[in-house]
């Protein structure tokens, strides 16, 4: 497996060991653009994997913080009691960076910035750039990639 992250298209595909295209998501990618520099707000391109998988078996809207569910359940009220929140929400895959200099050490390390590809709230779009520089998709999507991938799954983002 391996999963492609565009940008521009604000999607992200998964293919199967042989090339084949398995699985095609829409997303949202950072409001700030692209960038790897620590405190940018953007989300980092190049060549990562998938460092760990936080949430098995939490439920759908499941509310994490510091990686770690908070046993709250996003709904639109809790939501609405909360503005301005950047939910993570029912699954997590955190990304390290393969590219030192790049997007690995010092200032420009995707894992020490936070970067996930993780779920959000049902009121939040996708396919336009939104996110403080993760990859946001829909709970429901981010819990099949979550089932389909494993650590060390190679994720290549372009833009």
């Amino acid at each position: 497996m391996r999963i492609l992250i565009d940008i521009a298209r604000q999607e992200l595909e998964l293919f199967a060991a042989d090339g084949t295209s398995i699985r095609r998501y829409s997303v949202s990618t950072a409001s700030n653009g692209v960038g790897e520099r620590l405190g940018s707000g953007c989300t980092p391109r190049g060549r990562h994997r998938i460092r760990a998988r936080i949430g098995t078996g939490a439920p759908f809207g499941a509310v994490f913080r510091g990686r770690r569910p908070t046993g709250e359940i996003w709904t639109p009220e809790f939501a609405a009691a909360r503005p301005g929140c950047d939910w993570i929400l029912s699954r997590i895959l955190w990304l390290c960076g393969e590219e030192p200099g790049f997007n690995r050490g010092g200032q420009f390390d995707t894992m020490r910035r936070y970067i996930y590809i993780h779920g959000t709230g049902e009121d939040q779009p996708m396919g336009k750039p939104g996110s403080h520089g993760c990859i946001r998709m829909r709970n429901d999507n981010v819990i099949e990639l979550f089932d389909l991938v494993n650590v060390g799954t190679p994720v290549e983002i372009v833009g």
